[in-house]
C-alpha cells in the first residue's frame, strides 16, 4: 500500500494573524517566512501524531484487494472516500461503485471494507487507486485545540530561534509541544 498526497490542505490550522498575535508582531515584513514555518510545523506535528490536521486529498495505491476484505489505512482521521478505480489488463480505469466500499471512520486505524462487487485487477502493480479525504475537517476550527497550539508554538519557536538549534534538538519536538501531541499520537502500521 502506498499513500500519495494529491495536494496540500486549502488552509493551515493556524493563520498568519494568529501567529503574528502570538509572536506580538505588528509588521507583516516576515509573513512569507512565518507562513512557511506554519506549514513546516503542521507537517512535523502530523508526522509526530500520525494524524492529518486539516482536510487534504490523498490517494491510496494497492497492488491487489486484501484477502480479508479490509484495507487498514495509514492515514487518520478519514473524512470520506472520494473515488476508487481499478486498472484492467489494457490499462483502462474501471470505476468502483460507491456502495462496494464502506469506510469505518471509528476504527483506528481507519478501515475500508469491501461490501460489494469490485472489478478484477488487470496488472501486477498499482492496480487499485482509492482517493480519500483525510483530516479533522476543512477548517482550522475542526482541528483539536492542542494540535493547533502545537503547530503555533513550534512555528513560533522556529521563528524566534532561527539558526540557534542544532543537532538532535533540531529533529525532536520540544517537551512542551510533544506533550500537546501525545494524546493524539497513533501507532504506526
Amino acid at each position: 500500500m502506498t499513500p500519495l498526497a494529491l495536494g496540500p490542505p486549502a488552509m493551515e490550522p493556524v493563520t498568519l494573524t494568529e501567529a503574528r498575535q502570538f509572536l506580538r508582531l505588528d509588521q507583516t515584513d516576515e509573513d512569507a517566512l512565518l507562513a512557511t514555518l506554519i506549514t513546516a510545523a503542521r507537517l512535523m506535528i502530523e508526522a509526530a501524531s500520525g494524524r492529518c490536521l486539516i482536510e487534504q486529498p490523498w490517494r491510496i495505491v494497492l497492488d491487489r484487494w486484501p484477502a480479508g476484505g479490509e484495507i487498514r489505512l495509514p492515514l487518520s482521521p478519514l473524512l470520506r472516500i472520494e473515488a476508487a478505480r481499478v486498472y484492467d489488463v489494457l490499462g483502462a480505469a474501471q470505476a468502483v461503485a460507491v456502495a462496494s466500499l464502506t469506510l469505518d471512520k471509528a476504527a483506528d486505524p481507519p478501515v475500508i471494507r469491501l461490501t460489494g462487487e469490485v472489478p478484477e485487477i488487470g496488472r501486477a502493480h498499482g492496480a487499485i487507486e482509492i482517493d480519500i479525504a483525510a483530516g479533522y475537517g476543512a477548517t482550522a476550527a475542526a482541528t483539536p485545540a492542542p494540535l493547533r497550539q502545537a503547530v503555533l508554538r513550534l512555528a513560533a519557536r522556529w521563528f524566534e530561534q532561527r539558526g540557534d538549534v542544532a543537532g538532535r534538538d533540531a529533529q525532536a519536538l520540544p517537551a512542551a509541544i510533544a506533550a500537546l501531541v501525545a494524546p493524539f499520537r497513533r501507532g504506526r502500521l
